[in-house]
């Protein structure tokens, strides 16, 4: 009997961790590494309006998900403000949310403004950063920041 117990304890501490692991990934566009932005700086962006790789050196973890940096410095700007730092609609597509779609990034596309940054998806056939600085931000804005909640919790 106390080995079936331990079974079933086990099966749910299991289950727990994968059912954590997917909502991670609701809320943030990682793989199973967990780590964001495929290891560029959150600082870079935001500060210096340019996509660096981090390095493993320089690494912050913020509700389950790691960050690379590229110095000391940066990755004490993160760890003193880490929500000033988060990409919005967490690392996923921004003109994509604003259609009702989650999709990968290229981390090298990107726009920053009012203090924040948005990553876009490029690929052959879509340009999704050219596509929202063809639009009207504040309004692409609206509609990502309305199909967010819902996304986030697919």
């Amino acid at each position: 009997m106390k080995t079936i117990k331990l079974v079933v304890v086990v099966l749910l501490a299991l289950m727990g961790q994968a059912s954590m692991a997917q909502n991670l990934k609701a809320v943030n566009n990682i793989d199973d590494s967990k780590i964001a932005l495929q290891g560029y700086s959150p600082v870079s962006y935001l500060d210096l309006g340019l996509a660096q790789k981090g390095l493993k050196e320089f690494k912050s973890t913020q509700d389950g998900v790691n960050y690379y940096f590229t110095s000391k410095d940066q990755k004490k700007k993160f760890d003193e403000s880490p929500a000033k730092y988060l990409p919005q609609y967490g690392g996923y597509c921004a003109f994509g949310v604003s259609v009702g779609a989650k999709f990968r990034v290229d981390p090298n596309k990107f726009v920053v403004k009012d203090g924040k940054y948005f990553l876009f998806l490029n690929d052959l056939e879509v340009d999704a950063c050219q596509l929202w600085k063809d639009g009207n931000h504040e309004k692409l804005v609206a509609k990502a920041d309305g199909n967010w909640p819902k996304l986030s919790k697919d």
